[in-house]
């Protein structure tokens, strides 16, 4: 096999773990909640946790890939996220577990922005539409297989395994890695930004989390609003520090350039919506529709199956109608399907409910592939490291916003219902609302000229027009 496809194979087996360890986790939610003796909507903090870990620390993976070798750090990533894998299987409370999902974080923090990094730097912008699709093929069997996997575990065996499936293939991602990936670092590395990583962490952290808190009890109201305030302070301290600092640990400067503000920014409000999809589709198909975990979880594994049909046509698709109309018809499709999902009822067939998953998932994944391939296609290599650091941060917060988001809508509609628990009718509300959130990501993306990203995506531009170049 050659180099240039083998690299993204090795590198997705990094992905192939988050995504297979985020999918067994959401389907097997119910039963860890049954288990732990806590509200199903609190366990979302097992999710956010995690998602907060890698916002915090993912800024810092460019430098630290630039300073130690990417190949290292890629495969001390991986250990720390097996552990952190392990840890989780053996929690017994919602503490430790989030404890141990914060621990795991680091590692994830690490290994997938270092294993986008290294894809980055060894293939041509001309080849990277192709190498971003090898390298989520594989990936995208983890969240085929996570559903039924993980709710055939929860519901025949034990919830802690569904963590432990990650020893094995943590192993031989760094037995590959070490064997056949080249320890690539920069020659010279920029001092780093230790008051940017402070400001950004920690107001990214209360921030999020303050706003994943209220309405649940764990703190006071006075706490909970002087989280929410200290982060936004801080958020906003970052800022000023970043105009002022020329090693900022997340270029603001980034979001000048037109593609990258449309990867990053309309990017984050699509996904905000799709976020709270994991959430909110095993909740109400184990608890609003009394399925099992294995039941539920041989329903949702469609999403992913659809995502996986797309990954071999994302290239034509691209280069036919360009990155512009991919993104804005895509992204009003993908927010259709998911107001539909609200409307699923206990009578809905179950033929009915896997197409619309299928397709949807479909539809989702091209604008995913659409927007990561848009993202990286004005930015010089120079910057490839601080852009890749940027883009993750931008979709951990955005999927931690869209569980939290999700919950939020859920309880709202509960506290309107006076529920005492969660029955279906509380879904369909807040799948709608969380769909009017990913569709408002159109505003962004229709501002993008017809031929942004054409270098890329292989699409000649238009007549009388050209590429944009790339940004220095």
């Amino acid at each position: 096999m050659r180099p240039a496809v083998l690299t993204p194979f090795i590198i997705a087996t990094a992905l192939f773990m988050e995504n297979m360890d985020g999918t067994v986790l959401s389907t097997s939610l119910p039963a860890i909640a049954l288990d732990l003796h806590q509200d199903p909507i609190v366990l979302k903090l097992a999710l956010t946790a995690y998602m907060l870990t890698l916002a915090v620390f993912i800024p810092a993976s460019g430098w630290v890939a630039d300073r130690f070798g990417a190949r290292t750090v890629f495969c001390s990533a991986i250990g720390v996220f097996t552990l952190g894998s392990i840890l989780c299987g053996a929690s017994n409370s919602l503490g430790t577990l989030i404890a141990a999902r914060i621990f795991q974080g680091v590692g994830g923090a690490m290994m997938v922005p270092v294993g986008r990094l290294v894809l980055l730097r060894s293939v041509s912008k001309s080849d990277l539409v192709r190498a971003l699709a090898y390298l989520t093929i594989p990936a995208m069997i983890g969240p085929v297989a996570g559903p039924p996997l993980g709710g055939f575990i929860t519901t025949y065996f034990h919830w802690r395994w569904i963590f432990w499936i990650n020893v094995p293939i943590g192993i031989l991602g760094i037995a590959l890695a070490l064997t056949f990936i080249e320890n690539l670092r920069e020659k010279t590395v920029t001092r780093f930004d230790f008051t940017g990583f402070l400001l950004s962490g920690f107001g990214l952290a209360t921030f999020i989390f303050g706003l994943t808190l209220i309405g649940r009890g764990f703190v006071s109201a006075p706490v909970n609003a002087a989280m929410i305030v200290l982060g936004l302070a801080s958020l906003i301290a970052y800022v000023r520090h970043a105009r002022r600092e020329p090693n900022a640990i997340l270029d603001l400067s980034l979001l000048s350039i037109p593609t990258f503000f449309s990867s990053a920014v309309g990017g984050f409000i699509f996904r905000v919506g799709i976020g709270a999809i994991p959430f909110l589709l095993p909740l109400l198909l184990q608890l609003g529709f009394g399925l099992t975990p294995f039941a539920s979880g041989s329903l949702t594994f469609a999403a992913a199956a659809g995502a996986m049909m797309m990954k071999f046509s994302a290239s034509a698709i691209l280069r036919r109608f360009g990155f512009r109309r991919v993104l804005i018809i895509t992204a009003v499709i993908s927010a259709i399907f998911l107001a539909s999902y609200g409307l699923f009822t206990q009578t809905t067939p179950g033929w009915l409910i896997l197409t619309a998953l299928l397709l949807g998932g479909f539809f989702r994944s091209l604008e995913f592939t659409a927007l990561n391939a848009i993202g990286y296609a004005d930015i010089s290599l120079a910057k490839m490291s601080r852009a890749t650091s940027f883009s993750s941060v931008s979709q951990q917060m955005s999927q931690t916003v869209g569980i939290a988001a999700g919950a939020a809508a859920l309880e709202s509609v509960q506290f309107f219902y006076g529920d005492g628990a969660l029955v279906t009718r509380d879904f369909g509300p807040a799948f709608f609302v969380v769909a009017l959130i990913s569709v408002a990501s159109v505003a962004i993306f229709a501002r993008l000229t017809p031929d942004a990203g054409a270098e890329v995506s292989g699409r000649k531009a238009a007549v009388g027009e050209t590429a944009p170049a790339a940004a220095e």
